[in-house]
């Protein structure tokens, strides 16, 4: 057990940044799902190119908004809904390619440097597509998507995670093919979906595969099922990093002088530097946290674990990078180095090579802060109130 005191501590309101300040900033991206993200209105142009009627509405506008109220309804059933119609219209080559290059423009767009997009190619083969030409598929929409992005004055560099479904039993096959094409585009190996009586220990094969392979891993763990969920990601599976990983903070006392106590497992965490793919809005409407204010990242952020923040479902939840560094500004009053510290954590846990990250951070990362805060400086020194 660790012992500490910790206290909430706020940046000055005048270090805060501006939302434009915050879409300008780098920002890297972990944990966000390609069926999560797509525009409402591509979701209506391949509908109707495919023949799929069964979309609850066919003004873009108004599917957006749907979309957000069914996540936000607290209904399992009907949150599930909304990536049974992502997928249907998901399932040929051009629908892939278009969505993997929308999302990757998307992300540019705001901001992201960097982003590792998760996607489980099983879940694309209704129409008669291979897994393989899935992964093909992809790729060339995120590379097109990089392309398009730099057209337009921006930099974004993305790699793909491959995602097993926990429910099913195809894990050693997807980690197989994500393995077969690490140097083309995927960067590792994920598994998603309900936790609870689907334990990743189901899939130890495909684990003990990748890392005899050295391949690299993240598990969906700790959003819903709690500290089991993350003692066995680790220390049966072995993951490199948590996806979510929210409920580390049921491993954590604070008692009423403010007085920290770690749990052997939230202790282990922290001092092995594992990386938490925190998602602050998706976390709210999955009931992990009840609020941006009692989210536990505020806590891990004082705490020093290597916390990293992420949209999850971009479409889903009504959001964005921008979006949830706003919340979290707002919520705790986080400043640009407080942004920055977040974004080098993420940079750091990625999954490229290590000489490719440190480039990342030192040439694209810290100076894109600097820039800011020379801004901020000189607007603050022009008006006296620095």
């Amino acid at each position: 057990m660790t012992s500490e005191t910790t206290s909430q501590a706020t940046s000055p309101s005048g270090t805060r940044p501006t939302p434009e300040q915050i879409r300008r900033a780098p920002k890297v991206l972990l944990h966000d799902h390609l069926d999560g993200g797509l525009r409402p209105g591509t979701i209506v142009d391949l509908a109707a190119a495919t023949g799929y009627d069964k979309l609850p509405e066919t003004d873009p506008d108004k599917l957006g908004i749907w979309f957000r109220e069914a996540a936000d309804s607290g209904s399992l059933e009907r949150y599930l809904e909304t990536f049974a119609h992502t997928c249907a219209v998901m399932q040929t080559r051009e629908a892939l390619v278009r969505v993997a290059a929308e999302c990757a423009e998307d992300l540019a767009e705001d901001g992201v440097v960097y982003a590792e997009v998760r996607y489980a190619p099983e879940q694309h083969l209704e129409a008669g597509l291979t897994l393989e030409q899935v992964v093909e598929a992809v790729n060339e929409g995120f590379r097109e998507g990089e392309r398009r992005a730099r057209a337009n004055g921006h930099r974004i560099r993305v790699g793909a995670l491959l995602t097993a479904m926990r429910h099913a039993a195809r894990a050693l096959e997807i980690a197989e093919l994500a393995n077969r094409y690490r140097d083309t585009g995927v960067v590792g190996f994920d598994i998603a979906g309900a936790e609870a009586g689907f334990p990743p220990t189901r899939h130890l094969d495909a684990f003990e595969y990748l890392k005899r392979e050295n391949n690299h891993f993240t598990i969906h763990a700790g959003e819903a099922f709690g500290l089991p969920s993350i003692w066995q990601a680790l220390q049966w599976c072995g993951a490199d990093r948590l996806g979510h990983g929210v409920r580390i903070i049921d491993d954590i006392e604070i008692a009423e002088d403010g007085t920290v106590t770690l749990g052997r497992l939230a202790s282990y965490v922290r001092d092995k530097r594992i990386p938490l793919e925190m998602c602050p809005t998706s976390n709210l409407q999955t009931a992990a946290a009840t609020s941006y204010e009692e989210h536990p990242i505020g806590l891990l952020r004082k705490l020093h674990f290597r916390a990293t923040v992420n949209t999850d479902n971009r479409l889903m939840s009504g959001t964005s990078m921008s979006l949830e560094f706003e919340h979290l500004v707002k919520a705790f009053g986080y400043s640009l180095d407080d942004m920055q510290w977040f974004t080098v954590n993420a940079m750091k846990s990625a999954f490229i090579p290590f000489d490719e990250r440190l480039a990342m951070i030192s040439d694209v990362i810290k100076p894109g802060y600097a820039e800011l805060k020379s801004e901020w400086l000189f607007r603050q020194t022009a008006t006296g109130s620095a």
